[in-house]
């Protein structure tokens, strides 16, 4: 993988990771977090995770809006850790 691309992943994985310490505040469905997940779906052999993000992102609720962001970014994480060298 060429440099540019891992420093790509890495940019839109800390934007999630700030998304989701944003998330017991305030929705975090913002154009930077879809992006961020557009951005690592090449790189994600299954999709749930990303769309779990996404959906978990618009959540009204503050408890369950981070526990949903904050478990799917476990699910991306775990497949970047798998299918990039």
């Amino acid at each position: 993988m060429h440099r540019r691309q891992r420093i790509t992943i890495d940019l839109a994985v800390q934007i999630l990771r700030a998304a989701v310490a944003a998330s017991p505040e305030q929705r975090v469905d913002t154009i930077a977090v879809r992006l961020a997940l557009r951005v690592l779906m090449p790189h994600c052999p299954e999709r749930w995770p990303l769309v779990a993000f996404w959906d978990g992102s618009s959540g009204d609720n503050e408890i369950g809006r981070f526990q949903s962001t904050n478990a799917a970014l476990n699910g991306i994480m775990r497949q970047l850790q798998s299918s990039i060298p």
